[in-house]
């Protein structure tokens, strides 16, 4: 089988992929697998088995339906036997549709987003839905590609990679901090995410800070001390970034991208939910429930994605969580 798998965004979500397209890989090395997603995120295809080939497009070179049009006419000269939409979105379900119209098999992913709008304002009340990860594999499932998830991690292959970063390694125990997210209600609050960073320096850790972009990038900088070191617009690159979440003790994330990248990479991740809910299916590759905080309030989640503001105004399930607390769970997990 050649097969092509769509999915664009957002980073979480493809760094999601990962670990499922490894094990398709590994379980079926007699399929061709394309992977199709934004050019930036390549990096994260570059230790997959040989049968994997990762294409990255600049979605700004594509725009409308000429555009789409155009990346469908370059995609078909690769003679795809089935279209995998890990997406299900416009611009994956135009490029989906002129496949199907050429009678090449396609599949497309069941977000469950009934399920999860179900879950709104009830996650005290309801059960652990399907991980994004079990989502993945029955699409490929549909195709009759039946496979484990038998993904570890990427820590060996990056160990083995010799490092050229534009950051040295600290000789004391390394932590990872990424305080931000997409959306506000999913952002431990900067002040009291400060006093943990500083309380992790004092307790004898070297702490790097994850961000990127420039008001991300100055609040950071502000940050920095002895023993903690911004690296937001330092390392060239994704593929730097991986590697130094590899060598990292832990890493200190919000519902975002950065525990799904130090998951990936072998990295013990704690992990700090806000307005989303762990039960919507969006936990790190091999998270357990003890590396997460989320306080259980009656109006958690109030929404799937984190992008509605809160209802009283404060974040309270943020806000009540104590910089001690966060502390104190480092501690115990290194």
């Amino acid at each position: 089988m050649n097969l092509l798998v769509m999915r664009f965004s957002a980073m979480g979500d493809v760094a999601m992929t990962v670990p499922v397209i490894h094990s398709l890989a590994q379980a079926h090395p007699e399929v061709k697998i394309t992977f199709l997603t934004r050019d930036f995120l390549v990096p994260f295809y570059q230790w997959m088995p040989k049968n994997v080939t990762c294409i990255g497009v600049n979605l700004k070179e594509y725009k409308g339906v000429i555009g789409l049009e155009r990346l469908y006419r370059q995609l078909k000269s690769y003679n795809f036997d089935a279209v995998a939409d890990l997406h299900d979105v416009l611009r994956t379900k135009y490029l989906r549709t002129r496949f199907s119209i050429k009678r090449t098999k396609v599949v497309v992913i069941d977000k469950g987003r009934r399920e999860k709008h179900a879950l709104i304002g009830h996650g005290i009340e309801y059960d652990y839905l399907k991980s994004m990860f079990e989502r993945y594999q029955e699409t490929f499932i549909g195709l009759g590609l039946f496979f484990p998830l038998a993904f570890q991690d990427y820590k060996m292959k990056a160990m083995s990679r010799k490092l050229d970063l534009p950051v040295s390694m600290s000789s004391k125990p390394c932590i990872g901090v990424a305080p931000f997210a997409a959306h506000e209600c999913k952002v431990y609050p900067l002040d009291k995410m400060k006093e943990v960073v500083d309380g992790l320096a004092d307790n004898g850790y070297h702490v790097y800070l994850f961000g990127a972009g420039k008001a991300e990038k100055e609040i950071l900088s502000s940050w920095e001390r002895e023993d903690v070191e911004s690296v937001a617009g330092k390392m060239g690159g994704l593929t730097n970034e991986l590697l130094l979440m590899s060598r990292l003790k832990l890493m200190i994330s919000m519902d975002s991208s950065n525990m799904h990248m130090a998951a990936m990479m072998g990295t013990p991740t704690l992990s700090i939910w806000g307005a989303t809910h762990p039960k919507a299916g969006f936990l790190a590759w091999h998270q357990s429930l003890d590396s997460v905080l989320s306080l259980e309030l009656p109006c958690k989640p109030c929404s799937i994605y984190g992008n509605k503001p809160c209802q009283y105004g404060d974040c309270r399930c943020l806000a009540n969580i104590t910089p001690q607390t966060i502390i104190d769970k480092c501690n115990k997990m290194i």
